[in-house]
Protein backbone atom coordinates (compact mmCIF):
# COMPACT_ATOMS: atom_id res chain seq x y z
CA UNK A 1 0.00 0.00 0.00
CA UNK A 2 1.02 3.39 -0.87
CA UNK A 3 0.49 6.35 1.27
CA UNK A 4 1.48 10.28 0.42
CA UNK A 5 3.44 13.04 2.34
CA UNK A 6 2.59 16.37 2.43
CA UNK A 7 2.12 18.62 5.23
CA UNK A 8 2.31 16.45 8.01
CA UNK A 9 0.34 13.43 7.28
CA UNK A 10 -1.94 13.51 4.38
CA UNK A 11 -4.78 11.51 3.49
CA UNK A 12 -3.37 7.44 2.17
CA UNK A 13 -3.21 7.39 -1.71
CA UNK A 14 -5.16 4.08 -2.87
CA UNK A 15 -3.88 3.15 -6.02
CA UNK A 16 -6.07 1.07 -8.81
CA UNK A 17 -4.06 -2.49 -8.17
CA UNK A 18 -4.85 -1.28 -4.30
CA UNK A 19 -8.93 -1.57 -5.20
CA UNK A 20 -8.63 -4.48 -7.81
CA UNK A 21 -7.21 -6.49 -4.54
CA UNK A 22 -9.95 -5.59 -2.33
CA UNK A 23 -12.90 -5.95 -4.91
CA UNK A 24 -10.86 -9.75 -5.52
CA UNK A 25 -10.70 -10.70 -1.74
CA UNK A 26 -14.46 -9.07 -1.02
CA UNK A 27 -15.41 -11.37 -3.80
CA UNK A 28 -13.87 -14.49 -2.58
CA UNK A 29 -14.78 -13.73 1.40
CA UNK A 30 -18.89 -13.26 -0.40
CA UNK A 31 -18.21 -17.13 -1.93
CA UNK A 32 -16.58 -18.27 1.14
CA UNK A 33 -19.29 -16.59 3.37
CA UNK A 34 -21.78 -18.68 1.44
CA UNK A 35 -20.43 -22.02 1.13
CA UNK A 36 -19.78 -22.10 5.07
CA UNK A 37 -23.19 -21.20 5.67
CA UNK A 38 -24.99 -23.89 3.72
CA UNK A 39 -22.10 -26.07 4.95
CA UNK A 40 -23.50 -25.21 8.46
CA UNK A 41 -27.13 -25.17 7.65
CA UNK A 42 -26.15 -29.03 7.03
CA UNK A 43 -24.64 -29.84 10.07
CA UNK A 44 -28.06 -28.66 11.86
CA UNK A 45 -25.81 -26.41 14.27
CA UNK A 46 -28.77 -23.87 13.82
CA UNK A 47 -32.60 -24.99 14.51
CA UNK A 48 -34.09 -22.48 12.84
CA UNK A 49 -32.54 -20.51 10.26
CA UNK A 50 -33.15 -17.17 8.76
CA UNK A 51 -35.38 -16.89 5.14
CA UNK A 52 -33.10 -16.53 1.98
CA UNK A 53 -33.33 -13.24 1.74
CA UNK A 54 -32.11 -12.24 5.32
CA UNK A 55 -28.74 -14.78 4.43
CA UNK A 56 -28.65 -12.51 1.62
CA UNK A 57 -28.79 -9.25 3.44
CA UNK A 58 -26.61 -10.25 6.41
CA UNK A 59 -23.93 -12.00 4.67
CA UNK A 60 -24.06 -9.51 1.90
CA UNK A 61 -23.46 -6.67 4.10
CA UNK A 62 -20.81 -8.59 6.07
CA UNK A 63 -18.27 -9.40 2.94
CA UNK A 64 -18.92 -6.80 0.09
CA UNK A 65 -17.96 -3.56 0.95
CA UNK A 66 -14.85 -4.48 1.97
CA UNK A 67 -14.30 -3.78 -1.50
CA UNK A 68 -14.27 -0.11 -0.67
CA UNK A 69 -12.27 -0.39 2.86
CA UNK A 70 -9.51 1.19 2.09
CA UNK A 71 -11.30 4.40 0.37
CA UNK A 72 -14.28 4.48 3.12
CA UNK A 73 -13.33 2.70 6.45
CA UNK A 74 -15.26 3.62 8.86
CA UNK A 75 -18.85 2.94 6.83
CA UNK A 76 -17.53 0.11 5.95
CA UNK A 77 -16.69 -0.92 8.80
CA UNK A 78 -20.44 0.27 9.72
CA UNK A 79 -21.71 -1.83 7.07
CA UNK A 80 -19.90 -4.79 8.16
CA UNK A 81 -21.14 -4.43 11.76
CA UNK A 82 -24.32 -4.17 10.47
CA UNK A 83 -24.20 -7.31 8.83
CA UNK A 84 -22.64 -8.98 11.64
CA UNK A 85 -25.86 -8.05 13.98
CA UNK A 86 -28.29 -9.44 11.52
CA UNK A 87 -26.65 -12.84 11.03
CA UNK A 88 -25.95 -13.23 14.74
CA UNK A 89 -29.65 -11.36 15.48
CA UNK A 90 -31.60 -13.35 13.09
CA UNK A 91 -29.75 -16.79 13.04
CA UNK A 92 -27.76 -16.86 9.52
CA UNK A 93 -25.94 -19.64 9.85
CA UNK A 94 -22.24 -18.48 9.27
CA UNK A 95 -20.13 -17.91 12.14
CA UNK A 96 -16.76 -18.21 11.18
CA UNK A 97 -16.30 -15.80 7.82
CA UNK A 98 -18.47 -12.80 9.18
CA UNK A 99 -15.86 -12.53 12.01
CA UNK A 100 -13.20 -12.23 9.53
CA UNK A 101 -14.78 -9.90 7.71
CA UNK A 102 -15.82 -7.76 10.69
CA UNK A 103 -12.08 -8.07 11.77
CA UNK A 104 -10.60 -6.80 8.21
CA UNK A 105 -12.98 -4.21 9.01
CA UNK A 106 -12.17 -3.16 11.97
CA UNK A 107 -8.08 -3.28 11.16
CA UNK A 108 -8.92 -1.20 8.29
CA UNK A 109 -10.54 1.35 10.36
CA UNK A 110 -7.07 1.67 12.37
CA UNK A 111 -4.53 1.28 9.28
CA UNK A 112 -6.50 3.33 6.68
CA UNK A 113 -8.38 6.28 8.24
CA UNK A 114 -6.46 9.76 7.72
CA UNK A 115 -8.86 11.03 10.37
CA UNK A 116 -7.43 9.72 13.29
CA UNK A 117 -10.29 10.89 15.99
CA UNK A 118 -12.70 9.69 13.68
CA UNK A 119 -10.49 6.37 13.65
CA UNK A 120 -9.99 6.21 17.39
CA UNK A 121 -13.88 6.96 18.48
CA UNK A 122 -15.12 4.89 15.71
CA UNK A 123 -13.33 1.66 16.88
CA UNK A 124 -14.91 2.44 20.50
CA UNK A 125 -17.94 2.91 19.73
CA UNK A 126 -18.33 0.07 17.34
CA UNK A 127 -16.44 -2.07 20.49
CA UNK A 128 -19.14 -0.62 22.81
CA UNK A 129 -22.18 -1.50 20.97
CA UNK A 130 -21.07 -5.18 20.11
CA UNK A 131 -20.50 -5.77 23.30
CA UNK A 132 -23.51 -4.33 24.58
CA UNK A 133 -25.04 -6.08 22.45
CA UNK A 134 -23.21 -9.76 23.36
CA UNK A 135 -23.87 -8.84 27.00
CA UNK A 136 -27.99 -8.64 26.40
CA UNK A 137 -28.47 -11.23 24.03
CA UNK A 138 -26.23 -13.49 27.01
CA UNK A 139 -29.05 -12.12 29.66
CA UNK A 140 -32.17 -12.53 27.32
CA UNK A 141 -30.78 -16.45 27.04
CA UNK A 142 -29.86 -17.13 30.53
CA UNK A 143 -33.18 -16.64 30.98
CA UNK A 144 -34.09 -19.63 28.15
CA UNK A 145 -34.03 -23.40 29.71
CA UNK A 146 -33.87 -24.76 26.07
CA UNK A 147 -30.50 -23.24 25.14
CA UNK A 148 -27.60 -24.62 26.17
CA UNK A 149 -29.59 -27.01 28.35
CA UNK A 150 -26.64 -28.74 29.45
CA UNK A 151 -24.92 -25.57 31.40
CA UNK A 152 -25.85 -24.66 34.97
CA UNK A 153 -27.33 -21.03 35.34
CA UNK A 154 -27.75 -21.52 39.47
CA UNK A 155 -24.75 -19.34 41.32
CA UNK A 156 -22.32 -16.51 40.44
CA UNK A 157 -19.93 -18.87 39.21
CA UNK A 158 -21.84 -21.28 37.02
CA UNK A 159 -21.67 -23.05 34.11
CA UNK A 160 -23.43 -20.47 32.08
CA UNK A 161 -21.96 -17.15 34.07
CA UNK A 162 -18.42 -19.22 33.07
CA UNK A 163 -19.69 -19.42 29.35
CA UNK A 164 -20.48 -15.95 29.05
CA UNK A 165 -17.52 -14.52 30.83
CA UNK A 166 -15.24 -16.16 28.24
CA UNK A 167 -18.13 -14.79 25.67
CA UNK A 168 -17.04 -10.95 26.67
CA UNK A 169 -13.11 -11.77 26.96
CA UNK A 170 -12.73 -13.22 23.69
CA UNK A 171 -15.12 -10.11 22.08
CA UNK A 172 -12.60 -7.97 23.97
CA UNK A 173 -9.74 -9.55 22.64
CA UNK A 174 -11.28 -9.92 19.39
CA UNK A 175 -11.54 -5.72 19.05
CA UNK A 176 -7.98 -5.36 20.89
CA UNK A 177 -6.44 -7.56 18.16
CA UNK A 178 -8.26 -5.48 15.43
CA UNK A 179 -6.88 -1.73 16.96
CA UNK A 180 -3.89 -3.07 18.16
CA UNK A 181 -2.39 -4.28 14.60
CA UNK A 182 -4.59 -1.76 12.43
CA UNK A 183 -2.41 1.26 14.41
CA UNK A 184 0.38 -0.83 13.75
CA UNK A 185 0.51 -0.70 10.19
CA UNK A 186 -0.66 2.74 10.34
CA UNK A 187 2.45 3.89 12.33
CA UNK A 188 4.46 1.43 10.36
CA UNK A 189 3.43 3.13 6.88
CA UNK A 190 3.35 6.54 7.85
CA UNK A 191 7.90 6.04 9.36
CA UNK A 192 8.21 4.28 6.24
CA UNK A 193 6.73 7.23 4.24
CA UNK A 194 8.74 9.82 6.77
CA UNK A 195 11.63 7.83 5.71
CA UNK A 196 11.59 7.92 2.05
CA UNK A 197 10.27 11.79 2.29
CA UNK A 198 13.55 12.05 4.10
CA UNK A 199 15.28 9.75 1.50
CA UNK A 200 14.52 12.11 -1.46
CA UNK A 201 15.08 15.17 0.43
CA UNK A 202 18.56 13.84 0.85
CA UNK A 203 19.26 12.47 -2.61
CA UNK A 204 17.42 15.83 -3.53
CA UNK A 205 20.59 17.20 -1.08
CA UNK A 206 23.04 15.72 -2.47
CA UNK A 207 22.10 16.25 -6.17
CA UNK A 208 22.14 19.92 -5.36
CA UNK A 209 25.63 19.74 -3.45
CA UNK A 210 26.62 17.80 -6.20
CA UNK A 211 25.86 21.12 -9.17
CA UNK A 212 27.06 23.15 -6.71
CA UNK A 213 30.45 21.53 -6.25
CA UNK A 214 30.89 21.14 -9.80
CA UNK A 215 30.13 24.85 -10.35
CA UNK A 216 32.16 25.77 -7.76
CA UNK A 217 35.14 23.97 -9.20
CA UNK A 218 34.10 25.38 -12.71
CA UNK A 219 34.43 29.14 -11.33
CA UNK A 220 37.98 27.96 -9.26
CA UNK A 221 38.82 26.62 -12.74
CA UNK A 222 37.90 29.50 -14.66
CA UNK A 223 39.49 32.03 -12.43
CA UNK A 224 43.37 30.41 -11.57
CA UNK A 225 42.82 30.45 -15.80
CA UNK A 226 42.09 34.06 -16.09
CA UNK A 227 44.44 35.32 -13.61
CA UNK A 228 47.57 33.14 -14.79
CA UNK A 229 46.66 33.46 -18.54
CA UNK A 230 45.59 37.12 -18.48
CA UNK A 231 48.77 38.44 -16.27
CA UNK A 232 51.57 36.68 -18.67
CA UNK A 233 49.90 37.14 -22.04
CA UNK A 234 49.92 41.00 -20.95
CA UNK A 235 53.55 41.07 -20.31
CA UNK A 236 53.78 39.00 -23.25
CA UNK A 237 51.82 41.43 -25.55
CA UNK A 238 53.28 44.66 -24.31
CA UNK A 239 56.69 43.44 -24.27
CA UNK A 240 56.46 41.94 -28.13
CA UNK A 241 55.38 45.01 -29.05
CA UNK A 242 58.11 46.98 -27.56
CA UNK A 243 59.97 44.74 -29.75
CA UNK A 244 58.78 45.12 -32.49
CA UNK A 245 58.81 48.78 -32.50
CA UNK A 246 62.27 48.95 -31.26
CA UNK A 247 63.59 46.06 -33.59
CA UNK A 248 65.20 48.50 -36.49
CA UNK A 249 66.55 51.18 -34.38
CA UNK A 250 67.43 49.28 -31.27
CA UNK A 251 67.99 45.79 -31.30
CA UNK A 252 69.62 45.62 -27.50
CA UNK A 253 66.44 47.13 -26.53
CA UNK A 254 64.12 44.56 -28.80
CA UNK A 255 65.98 41.64 -27.82
CA UNK A 256 65.94 41.99 -23.99
CA UNK A 257 61.82 42.66 -24.93
CA UNK A 258 61.87 39.26 -26.21
CA UNK A 259 63.68 37.79 -23.45
CA UNK A 260 61.12 38.69 -21.13
CA UNK A 261 58.01 37.26 -23.92
CA UNK A 262 60.20 34.16 -23.65
CA UNK A 263 60.42 34.11 -20.07
CA UNK A 264 56.70 34.88 -19.14
CA UNK A 265 55.73 32.45 -21.58
CA UNK A 266 57.60 29.42 -19.96
CA UNK A 267 56.39 30.63 -16.24
CA UNK A 268 52.87 30.64 -17.65
CA UNK A 269 53.07 27.15 -19.40
CA UNK A 270 54.49 25.87 -16.15
CA UNK A 271 51.44 27.71 -13.50
CA UNK A 272 49.04 25.56 -16.75
CA UNK A 273 50.89 22.30 -16.31
CA UNK A 274 50.99 22.63 -12.24
CA UNK A 275 47.16 23.17 -12.75
CA UNK A 276 46.00 20.72 -15.06
CA UNK A 277 47.93 18.69 -12.47
CA UNK A 278 46.25 19.47 -9.67
CA UNK A 279 42.90 19.11 -11.30
CA UNK A 280 43.97 15.52 -12.63
CA UNK A 281 45.73 13.52 -9.36
CA UNK A 282 44.33 15.71 -6.47
CA UNK A 283 46.42 14.20 -3.77
CA UNK A 284 46.10 15.14 0.09
CA UNK A 285 49.60 14.89 0.44
CA UNK A 286 50.52 17.36 -2.14
CA UNK A 287 52.16 20.68 -0.90
CA UNK A 288 50.04 23.34 -1.30
CA UNK A 289 50.03 26.38 -3.82
CA UNK A 290 53.65 27.77 -3.13
CA UNK A 291 52.23 31.39 -4.53
CA UNK A 292 51.62 33.85 -1.65
CA UNK A 293 52.24 37.45 -0.39
CA UNK A 294 55.62 36.36 -0.64
CA UNK A 295 56.34 36.71 -3.90
CA UNK A 296 54.38 39.88 -4.48
CA UNK A 297 57.94 41.54 -5.07
CA UNK A 298 58.55 39.62 -8.12
CA UNK A 299 55.34 40.72 -10.07
CA UNK A 300 56.37 44.26 -9.10
CA UNK A 301 59.33 43.28 -10.85
CA UNK A 302 57.61 41.76 -13.86
CA UNK A 303 55.85 45.01 -14.23
CA UNK A 304 58.83 46.85 -13.73
CA UNK A 305 60.60 44.66 -16.99
CA UNK A 306 57.17 45.17 -19.08
CA UNK A 307 57.85 49.01 -18.90
CA UNK A 308 55.56 50.04 -15.67
CA UNK A 309 57.46 51.34 -12.91
CA UNK A 310 56.05 49.78 -9.67
CA UNK A 311 56.65 50.31 -6.12
CA UNK A 312 56.11 48.08 -3.14
CA UNK A 313 55.23 49.17 0.36
CA UNK A 314 55.03 46.78 3.42
CA UNK A 315 53.32 48.69 6.21
CA UNK A 316 52.70 47.65 10.04
CA UNK A 317 53.79 44.48 11.36
CA UNK A 318 53.97 41.45 8.95
CA UNK A 319 52.60 38.10 10.09
CA UNK A 320 51.65 35.00 8.70
CA UNK A 321 48.52 34.90 7.02
CA UNK A 322 46.44 31.91 6.16
CA UNK A 323 47.18 29.86 3.10
CA UNK A 324 43.55 31.16 0.94
CA UNK A 325 43.97 34.37 2.49
CA UNK A 326 47.86 34.21 0.98
CA UNK A 327 46.82 32.84 -2.19
CA UNK A 328 44.18 35.22 -2.59
CA UNK A 329 45.66 38.32 -2.07
CA UNK A 330 48.76 37.33 -4.34
CA UNK A 331 46.34 36.71 -7.51
CA UNK A 332 44.45 39.85 -6.58
CA UNK A 333 47.74 41.81 -7.03
CA UNK A 334 49.05 40.10 -9.84
CA UNK A 335 45.50 40.63 -11.66
CA UNK A 336 45.16 44.52 -10.30
CA UNK A 337 48.73 44.44 -11.83
CA UNK A 338 47.66 42.68 -15.18
CA UNK A 339 44.92 45.73 -15.42
CA UNK A 340 47.27 48.41 -14.95
CA UNK A 341 49.43 47.36 -17.91
CA UNK A 342 46.09 46.83 -20.09
CA UNK A 343 44.48 49.98 -19.36
CA UNK A 344 46.65 52.70 -17.68
CA UNK A 345 47.54 53.53 -20.11
CA UNK A 346 52.09 54.32 -21.45
CA UNK A 347 54.03 55.88 -19.30
CA UNK A 348 51.88 54.90 -15.69
CA UNK A 349 53.37 53.84 -12.97
CA UNK A 350 51.70 51.73 -9.89
CA UNK A 351 52.10 51.19 -6.23
CA UNK A 352 51.68 48.07 -4.25
CA UNK A 353 51.02 48.80 -0.70
CA UNK A 354 50.88 45.43 1.76
CA UNK A 355 49.08 46.64 5.45
CA UNK A 356 48.86 44.88 7.98
CA UNK A 357 46.90 45.53 10.85
CA UNK A 358 45.81 43.83 14.13
CA UNK A 359 42.61 42.21 13.01
CA UNK A 360 43.40 42.82 9.02
CA UNK A 361 44.97 42.90 6.56
CA UNK A 362 45.32 44.90 3.27
CA UNK A 363 46.28 45.53 -0.31
CA UNK A 364 46.33 48.32 -1.92
CA UNK A 365 47.37 48.64 -5.73
CA UNK A 366 47.34 52.24 -7.25
CA UNK A 367 48.15 53.62 -10.42
CA UNK A 368 48.49 57.68 -12.10
CA UNK A 369 47.49 56.25 -15.61
CA UNK A 370 45.85 57.88 -18.65
CA UNK A 371 41.98 58.63 -18.45
CA UNK A 372 41.66 56.36 -21.20
CA UNK A 373 37.44 56.90 -21.55
CA UNK A 374 38.33 60.66 -22.61
CA UNK A 375 40.34 59.21 -25.38
CA UNK A 376 36.81 56.99 -26.84
CA UNK A 377 38.94 53.68 -26.47
CA UNK A 378 36.66 52.60 -23.88
CA UNK A 379 39.18 50.67 -22.13
CA UNK A 380 40.87 52.41 -19.73
CA UNK A 381 40.55 53.10 -16.16
CA UNK A 382 36.67 53.74 -16.15
CA UNK A 383 35.57 50.68 -17.56
CA UNK A 384 37.00 49.07 -14.25
CA UNK A 385 34.47 50.16 -12.76
CA UNK A 386 32.52 47.40 -9.87
CA UNK A 387 31.70 44.23 -11.95
CA UNK A 388 32.78 45.92 -15.38
CA UNK A 389 34.83 42.42 -16.12
CA UNK A 390 35.75 39.01 -15.21
CA UNK A 391 39.23 40.31 -13.26
CA UNK A 392 36.61 42.16 -10.95
CA UNK A 393 34.53 39.87 -10.73
CA UNK A 394 36.93 37.25 -10.42
CA UNK A 395 38.76 38.91 -7.36
CA UNK A 396 35.84 39.96 -5.51
CA UNK A 397 35.08 35.95 -6.02
CA UNK A 398 38.38 35.30 -4.25
CA UNK A 399 37.89 37.64 -1.67
CA UNK A 400 34.35 36.85 -0.59
CA UNK A 401 35.33 33.20 -0.28
CA UNK A 402 38.01 34.31 2.74
CA UNK A 403 35.57 36.62 4.01
CA UNK A 404 37.18 39.45 2.53
CA UNK A 405 36.22 42.68 0.48
CA UNK A 406 37.20 44.43 -2.49
CA UNK A 407 37.10 48.96 -3.01
CA UNK A 408 37.48 50.07 -6.70
CA UNK A 409 37.49 54.14 -7.52
CA UNK A 410 38.89 56.60 -8.99
CA UNK A 411 41.82 58.51 -7.95
CA UNK A 412 43.12 62.45 -9.08
CA UNK A 413 46.56 62.64 -9.90
CA UNK A 414 48.58 65.75 -10.97
CA UNK A 415 49.57 64.40 -14.60
CA UNK A 416 47.54 66.53 -16.72
CA UNK A 417 43.78 67.45 -17.56
CA UNK A 418 43.85 63.77 -19.25
CA UNK A 419 44.70 61.23 -16.52
CA UNK A 420 42.88 60.30 -13.97
CA UNK A 421 44.52 57.13 -11.39
CA UNK A 422 43.19 54.08 -10.46
CA UNK A 423 42.52 52.83 -6.80
CA UNK A 424 41.68 49.24 -5.79
CA UNK A 425 41.60 48.49 -2.01
CA UNK A 426 41.00 44.32 -0.76
CA UNK A 427 40.61 43.72 2.68
CA UNK A 428 40.62 40.74 4.56
CA UNK A 429 39.69 40.40 8.60
CA UNK A 430 41.95 37.89 10.25
CA UNK A 431 42.08 36.90 13.61
CA UNK A 432 44.74 38.81 16.48
CA UNK A 433 47.10 36.09 16.17
CA UNK A 434 50.89 36.49 18.17
CA UNK A 435 54.13 37.57 15.59
CA UNK A 436 55.43 35.01 13.37
CA UNK A 437 59.08 34.32 11.88
CA UNK A 438 56.90 33.17 8.62
CA UNK A 439 59.31 35.20 5.93
CA UNK A 440 57.49 37.50 3.76
CA UNK A 441 60.29 38.74 1.20
CA UNK A 442 62.90 36.17 0.81
CA UNK A 443 65.95 36.58 2.82
CA UNK A 444 63.90 38.87 5.21
CA UNK A 445 62.04 38.07 8.28
CA UNK A 446 58.15 38.90 8.89
CA UNK A 447 59.09 39.69 12.07
CA UNK A 448 62.13 41.91 11.69
CA UNK A 449 60.65 43.74 9.02
CA UNK A 450 60.08 47.54 9.18
CA UNK A 451 57.81 48.70 7.20
CA UNK A 452 59.82 48.90 3.77
CA UNK A 453 59.33 50.33 0.34
CA UNK A 454 60.91 48.67 -2.00
CA UNK A 455 61.37 49.54 -6.53
CA UNK A 456 61.62 47.47 -8.19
Amino acid sequence: MTRTQGQGWSRPRINETGLRNDAILAALLALGAVTTSLLYERSGLYADVAPVWVWVIGLGLCTLPLALRRKYPVPVALAVGAGFFVCGQFAVPEALMINICFFIALYTVGAWESNRSLAMWSLILIAIAMCTWQIVWLIISSSDPNWLPGFSRVGLFSAFATFAALQIIMNLFYFAGALFFGLSAWRAARTKAVLEAQGRELELERRTSATQAVALDRLSIARELHDVVAHHVSVMGLQAAAARLSLDNDPATAKQALSVVEESAHTAVAELRSLVHTLRSPEPDEPGSTVGVARIPMLATEAQNSGTPTTFIVAGEPRALPLLVDVALYRVAQEALTNVRKHAGRGASAEIRLRFAEESVELEVTDNGVRQSLRGSGTGAGSLLPGAGLGLRGMRERLGAVGGSLETQRREVSRGPETSGFLLRATVPLAPTPLTSTPLVAGRSASTTPPTEQHA
